[in-house]
């Protein structure tokens, strides 16, 4: 028996120790089992609320938002675990559409949300979305619903669309992509990326635009994909009935625009994005560049020899090596001493001076920029908040935030100096951006985005774009009244803005050329018009053929600048011998004559938004023959243009419209809507201008505003039908068009075999300094009797020409002009 006397006293607390001890070693420690990643799919619709235009479906799990912006416009919204993110982007501008009406019903298969124009329906089985127009006709529809996949590393989601490739189906935009103009067939990544000599399909470039187009059955919509992160487009590549476009993170947020043509598509995205300001006049006449022009001597020399030869020239731009080091706002005195006083001794010659700038900023304790911008916290910091570091052309630099509006400010007022200085325009560049050895920034770099705050996954593809939304900022602010031109290399949907652009680091092969056609009208159809490219190719050597090809193409490019690295030939336009020299000249002073119809059609652009290249698809997308025939545009709806983008070649297909058009050169009339082979040596350009049109033309100036015209040059081209034109007026320089000091003025030309009207409605506060026209009438199909300026006979009338050319005077206000056939009235 035990000894109980030598037993300890058990408390109840003890005991009760015990037994909740006893209890806890018999629960069995259940085994955790962590799923593997996988693409989550959204599950049928259980509720719809609303809200106003905004629509909330869910799975019970997921969200999806519907928000009608227009009549014509609807976007689409996920959230996989019902939490949107804050609304917010650097790419929608302020236009303020029109909603009519908006209607919901529900069946027992699918809500339908409804505008007067297009339906969205959400099927309540599967979630899948798709788009109707008025006529119930399915325009777009998912193949999947939604999905959406964990970012393991980063965190967030990897969130995905796949659309029903429908039968017969094209495919266009995405920006500056050097591929063909339809995207069929083709994947691309939306990554902003520098890419030296490039070559054709290479894949990601410089510009990050996820909008695309559309067209099937003779019906256009557009997919706007307003993504920030690493993106994805395949047009059918892996699965030939299916497109796709997804993303490493942030939101699935999309916009669906309606047609019905590619026309509308392309308006109400410029519309939603924003359009171009209104450039200075003299930026649409030619540049001259090259990396890089110095010392001093070097840029006066040029100067000079460009008014002796007199080859029209508007803008000389320096590349790096003005710069001190390479230090941003900075310049080398020794190549450039008095940097002031030479940019006014351009002036006096009628140039503008274009300097380059680039974001980084050098790491030096004695540059005050640096001082000022470590100082004040403006570079970009690491995850672990040391300074993002990294080489460029100066060597070790730092970088500022541009996604912080105060960096923005003070970046801008950086440009005070250079204004003083005389400086009309800055190009920014690097700004994908770039860092050697490295390629761009590390991914953890964190940016302020507005206060939205982002790492460098969100904020790389807009960097470039709100760089040069800094430098406009500042150019406006310091310039005071006068328009700022910028140029940018890298940006998103929405630069356009604040920049130009071009198409990056080209070659001097025909196949570049080429692709600068096919560049410039995907760029224009993606809302960014003002598009150029490096005339005669950035690297190699062009011939002297080429270089005058190019040239021919820049003529009818909005932005027309040679450029080309230091390591190659000279490519001024005498460079390559006389002959050549005299049509580089030739058609140079082409692009002055046509500088009111050219500025006309960016005021369409930047008032109407219309892009100022129009594919072929554009103008006859019921054809499909047109999708595949990229290499002819027109500038505004007046001019066809079919480059010769071959060597050796003295004539080239050319499809025309249907209507009537005039060979620009010989001026005699064929008929649209077919195929024919135009004679193209290499002194023309197969140019055809639409009958009926009334195209504006200037003087041959050595340089905008050289001295004041005293008459307006109008060629009116006969049409037996009714024919629209436009041409616009202002001072070419300040933003008094914003207060209405501008004149629109419209001419409509309606032909018979009897007569010929033009009349013109003025519109606006302007005042031209020229007091009367000289008006140009060609093709008419009879002689004249009289003309009637007003209602009373015009005196001075010349018929030359075989008689088939009439020319006189008008003043320029005229409101109705006829020309009245004789009684033996045939040719």
């Amino acid at each position: 028996m035990d000894d109980l006397t030598n037993k300890k006293e058990v408390s109840p607390e003890m005991i009760e120790e015990v037994l909740v001890q006893a209890h806890i070693n018999q629960i069995d420690v259940p085994d955790i089992v962590i799923p593997p990643i996988s693409k989550q799919y959204l599950r049928n619709v259980k509720q719809l609320t609303t809200a106003g235009n905004h629509f909330i479906l869910t799975d019970g799990i997921s969200d999806v938002e519907v928000k009608v912006i227009s009549d014509e416009i609807i976007r689409v919204r996920m959230a996989p675990q019902g939490e949107f993110l804050e609304e917010f982007s650097y790419a929608i501008d302020d236009f303020k559409f029109h909603i009519t009406d908006i209607q919901t019903t529900e069946t027992p298969d699918y809500y339908r949300i409804s505008t007067n124009t297009i339906s969205c329906h959400v099927r309540k089985a599967d979630f899948y979305v798709s788009f109707l127009d008025v006529d119930d006709v399915v325009i777009n529809e998912d193949s999947r619903p939604m999905h959406w996949e964990e970012n393991a590393e980063f965190g967030g989601y990897y969130v995905y669309c796949s659309k029903k490739r429908q039968q017969g189906e094209h495919f266009f935009g995405l920006g500056d992509k050097p591929s063909d103009l339809d995207l069929l067939g083709k994947r691309f990544t939306m990554w902003g990326t520098d890419a030296y000599a490039y070559e054709r399909n290479s894949d990601p470039l410089y510009k990050n635009i996820p909008f695309y187009i559309g067209i099937h059955k003779g019906v256009s919509y557009g997919m706007f994909f307003d993504n920030t992160f690493r993106s994805y487009f395949d047009f059918a590549a892996e699965e030939k009935d299916k497109v796709s476009f997804w993303t490493d993170g942030g939101e699935m947020q999309y916009y669906y625009i309606h047609g019905p043509h590619m026309m509308d598509v392309v308006k109400r995205y410029t519309m939603l994005t924003g359009s171009h300001p209104l450039p200075p006049l003299w930026a649409l006449g030619f540049h001259q560049s090259r990396w890089s022009y110095y010392p001093e001597s070097i840029v006066k020399e040029l100067a000079h020899t460009f008014r002796a030869k007199k080859i029209p020239c508007d803008a000389l731009h320096l590349d790096i090596d003005y710069m001190d080091g390479y230090r941003c706002f900075t310049w080398n005195r020794k190549f450039f001493p008095n940097p002031k006083k030479m940019i006014g001794e351009l002036s006096g010659l009628g140039f503008k001076t274009i300097v380059i700038i680039d974001p980084g900023i050098m790491v030096d304790e004695q540059y005050w920029i640096f001082q000022e911008g470590r100082d004040n916290k403006y570079f970009c910091r690491r995850g672990d908040d040391y300074f993002m570091e990294g080489p460029v052309w100066p060597g070790r630099c730092q970088f500022p935030d541009f996604t912080n509006p105060k960096v923005r400010n003070w970046w801008g007022d950086l440009f005070k100096e250079f204004v003083e200085q005389g400086v009309a325009g800055v190009w920014n560049d690097m700004n994908e951006p770039v860092v050697f050895g490295k390629g761009t920034f590390p991914l953890d770099v964190r940016h302020h985005f507005e206060g939205y705050r982002g790492s460098h996954r969100k904020a790389h593809n807009i960097y470039g774009m709100q760089m040069v939304r800094a430098t406009y900022e500042g150019l406006k602010k310091h310039q005071r009244n006068k328009r700022p031109f910028t140029i940018t290399r890298s940006g998103y949907s929405g630069v356009q803005r604040y920049s130009s652009t071009w198409t990056g680091d080209n070659m001097a092969t025909w196949d570049h050329l080429k692709l600068a056609v096919q560049m410039l009208q995907r760029l224009s159809i993606s809302g960014i018009s003002f598009s150029g490219s490096d005339i005669g190719g950035f690297t190699g050597e062009p011939t002297g053929e080429l270089y005058i090809r190019w040239m021919q193409f820049g003529v009818f490019s909005p932005l027309m600048r040679v450029h080309s690295a230091g390591n190659t030939g000279a490519r001024e336009p005498w460079t390559f011998g006389s002959g050549y020299e005299k049509l580089a000249k030739k058609f140079i002073s082409l692009r002055y004559k046509l500088l009111p119809y050219i500025y006309s059609a960016f005021w369409e652009n930047h008032k109407y938004y219309f892009p100022m290249l129009r594919p072929l698809s554009m103008l006859e997308q019921e054809h499909e023959q047109n999708y595949s025939r990229d290499d002819e545009f027109t500038l505004g709806d007046k001019l066809l243009i079919a480059p010769v983008i071959e060597k050796g070649v003295v004539s080239r297909e050319v499809y025309l419209p249907k209507g009537m058009w005039y060979h620009f050169w010989d001026l005699s009339v064929w008929n649209g809507g077919t195929y024919y082979e135009v004679p193209a040596p290499l002194d023309t350009i197969p140019i055809f201008v639409k009958a009926g049109s009334v195209i504006p033309e200037y003087p041959v100036m050595q340089y905008v505003g050289e001295y004041e015209i005293h008459e307006m040059l109008l060629n009116v081209y006969y049409a037996p039908y009714h024919v629209n034109s436009f041409m616009f007026e202002d001072n070419g320089d300040t933003f008094g068009y914003e207060q209405n000091i501008y004149l629109e003025k419209k001419f409509e030309t309606s032909g018979n075999e009897e007569m010929l009207q033009i009349h013109q409605v003025i519109e606006g506060m302007y005042t031209p300094r020229y007091e009367y026209y000289r008006i140009k009438i060609y093709g008419l199909p009879f002689k004249f009797s009289k003309v009637l300026l007003n209602g009373k006979q015009l005196s001075g009338v010349k018929q030359v020409r075989k008689g088939n050319i009439l020319v006189f005077r008008a003043i320029k206000n005229f409101k109705k002009i006829e020309i009245i056939a004789a009684e033996n009235k045939y040719q």
